[in-house]
């Protein structure tokens, strides 16, 4: 059974940090390009980043570029994703999921992220 376990949210003050994890279990964690979104109160699911199955190349939409950063563990099946001068718009439920905007072939739950003073 596929599963992605994501960890690591809370509350933050603006311009603060956390990080993320999503352990990974079930399938070849090293073989596959692994995402992250967001799901915010209201909106649609927003993507947030895609690494490449090595770890070697990560894209990120440009409401995020220079501040979250995701890498990966392929010995360990775990997905990170930090995240680095935290705005209040950052807020939402933070979601890994294998594949790629457009083809998702599996996601977890995900872990709330507050972004409030």
């Amino acid at each position: 059974e596929v599963q992605l376990q994501a960890s690591g949210g809370g509350l933050v003050q603006p311009g603060g940090s956390l990080r993320l994890s999503c352990a990974a279990s079930g399938f070849t964690f090293r073989s596959y390009v692994m995402s992250w979104f967001r799901q915010a109160p209201g909106k649609e699911l927003e993507w947030i980043s895609t690494i490449a199955s090595s770890g070697l190349s990560a894209r990120y939409p440009d409401s995020v570029k220079g501040r979250f950063t995701a890498s990966r563990d392929n010995a360990g099946n775990t997905l990170y994703l930090q995240l680095n001068s935290l705005k209040p718009e950052d807020t939402g439920v933070y979601i890994c999921a294998r594949g790629w905007d457009g083809q998702i072939s599996a996601r977890g739950q995900g872990t709330q992220v507050t972004v409030s003073s």
